[in-house]
């Protein structure tokens, strides 16, 4: 057979997802992770979802779908949420709310701690642990409190394959490209690859793990956090989603604790049990005291 025969042979034999299969799918994955699919992201899960099917050898869209809703051990789901969530970050990232972070909102929370509690910041999505590396460098260079105080960073993704890239902490050029040279050299090591290992202390510095911010289940754990970083996660989502996430956030946190959004999005759109703080470097959004 013709190389463009051949092609074109695998081609249609690849499954097809119609209009009411990317519905059915799109309902059943929100439900499952809040998370929601436009239509004009058709192109994006329907190449995600046929790899899937493709993977399992399942011979259909409903084959697969079924075999999904069913499996008893979620091992497939986890394998589809893997391929679904979109994980862009590098260091560093929108720094002006890691500036705000160590001049103004570690001062603060740590004025309504007593002697030897803890801080707790909690970074999600983790993505592949740059945001959270981030907020620990921050905090090493520039917060001359740390010295007093016991910090803990909490980090957590609904992307396992994520989550196991953060905890290797082998990140390329373009991650670090906007570290200091000096924060490069002190807390990385070139790999003959042209990549860089972050060092093991800061690895073990934050605890990883998977989460799932629509379910209960998943945030209950989380309690007495001061400042949680939730940047460009939200808008994944759509109102009521944002709501739920909102509101287990909120009960994660300390009276009086911080919350870091990204650069397009508002808490004020969202929920209003959280007031807005505006600092010189960042608006930020807060738990009231009472």
């Amino acid at each position: 057979m013709k190389p463009a025969l051949a092609s074109a042979a695998a081609d249609a034999a690849k499954p097809t997802i119609t209009d009411a299969d990317f519905a059915k799918f799109a309902e059943f994955f929100y439900r499952k992770t809040g998370i929601h699919f436009e239509p004009n992201k058709r192109y994006f899960v329907d190449k995600r979802l046929i790899e899937r099917i493709e993977a399992t050898g399942a011979e259909s869209f409903r084959e697969y779908f079924i075999s999904l809703r069913f499996e008893a051990s979620g091992r497939e789901l986890q394998q589809l949420v893997n391929a679904m969530t979109v994980n862009e970050t590098y260091f560093f990232r929108e720094s002006y709310q890691f500036d705000c972070l160590v001049r103004h909102l570690m001062d603060e929370v740590a004025s309504r701690k007593r002697p030897g509690e803890r801080i707790r910041i909690w970074s999600v999505p983790s993505s592949t642990g740059e945001e959270p590396y981030s907020i620990a460098i921050y905090l090493l260079e520039r917060w001359a409190g740390l010295r007093n105080w016991d910090v803990e960073i909490l980090s957590s993704d609904i992307d396992t394959d994520v989550l196991a890239a953060a905890r290797r902490g082998v990140y390329t050029q373009r991650s670090v490209a906007q570290l200091p040279p000096a924060y490069l050299e002190k807390y990385f090591t070139a790999q003959p690859d042209g990549q860089w290992r972050i060092s093991r202390e800061l690895v073990e510095s934050v605890e990883f793990s998977r989460v799932n911010l629509s379910e209960p289940a998943d945030t209950r754990r989380f309690r007495d956090i001061d400042v949680i970083f939730c940047r460009n996660l939200l808008i994944y989502f759509d109102d009521l989603s944002r709501r739920v996430a909102a509101e287990a956030m909120y009960d994660a946190m300390t009276p009086g604790g911080f919350i870091c959004l990204g650069h397009s999005e508002s808490m004020s759109r969202i929920s209003s049990l959280f007031t807005v703080r505006r600092f010189p470097e960042a608006m930020v959004h807060q738990k009231p005291l009472s």
